[in-house]
């Protein structure tokens, strides 16, 4: 297993910017499976949540173990608290950036499949969104999405007033990050209108593998978005089970999604 600390200058972002890499480059024959060394990597791009950083899934859960066991790479970028979102009149365009520059740098830089099938793109609460938004508005780098209590706010904030506060965050922050919160439904910005295009276009949509506990927060956007889901007939999972906002649910669920992701099991 090695792992790696990048920097890199993106041009999405206009500045150098850092990201963690799990590679089982060298894995021996373990955990029961053939050692394939030798053959391009799967790879899962892996995104924290809000207030996070991109040593969160290194430093809170299994993801090493979980990378060695599937023999599978594992990018770990920072979003920081931009939902991996663009913003466009900073210059520093994050979902271009996690979508599309990401995945063609380290396919030139690590020994990765080039192909739609074997690249995934995945993460919790702001990174679950994240996952979804970019997955769907670059469906053609992903073949599939793991979003671990996705904080799908599009559904919350949309239309809010300038007095708006919640737990995470006002009115001034929400606007600042999804723009003008009286179009965001119906833009690139709200997951629903990504699937909506998709279906429109007949471009494949990348399967979506979503978990959240019957005790998080964002219980309702995730019952609400997987319902949605359902209705359109995409090709979705979906897990609820008791747990919280926190790794002692994510590392339970990201081992499963992995497992789905990687062998097309049911987890």
């Amino acid at each position: 297993m090695a792992i790696s600390q990048v920097n890199f200058y993106s041009k999405a972002l206009k500045r150098e910017v850092t990201f963690n890499a799990l590679l089982p480059i060298d894995r021996t024959e373990m955990f029961g499976n053939v050692n394939t060394e030798g053959r391009p990597l799967k790879s899962l791009y892996l995104l924290h949540g809000y207030s996070g950083s991109y040593l969160d899934w290194l430093s809170l859960s299994r993801i090493r173990e979980i990378s060695d066991k599937y023999n599978l790479a594992v990018f770990m970028p920072s979003g920081e608290n931009n939902f991996y979102l663009d913003d466009i009149d900073k210059g520093e365009l994050f979902g271009e950036y996690i979508g599309n520059e990401l995945v063609m740098f380290t396919r030139k830089m690590f020994p990765l499949s080039s192909k739609r099938e074997d690249t995934f793109i995945g993460g919790l609460s702001m990174g679950g969104y994240g996952a979804i938004r970019n997955g769907l508005k670059y469906s053609d780098n992903f073949s599939r999405i793991i979003a671990l209590s996705s904080a799908i706010i599009t559904y919350r904030i949309a239309g809010i007033s300038n007095d708006y506060k919640d737990e995470v965050a006002d009115y001034k922050y929400y606007r600042r990050i999804f723009g003008d919160l009286h179009q965001l439904l119906g833009s690139d910005r709200d997951p629903e209108a990504l699937i909506v295009d998709l279906i429109k276009a007949e471009v494949e949509i990348p399967k979506i593998y979503m978990a959240c506990g019957t005790g998080d927060f964002l219980l309702d956007v995730n019952q609400k978005f997987y319902e949605f889901l359902v209705s359109k007939n995409v090709n979705v999972i979906y897990r609820e089970t008791n747990g919280d906002h926190s790794f002692g649910f994510w590392n339970e669920y990201i081992e499963k999604a992995i497992s789905w992701a990687i062998c097309d099991r049911d987890n």
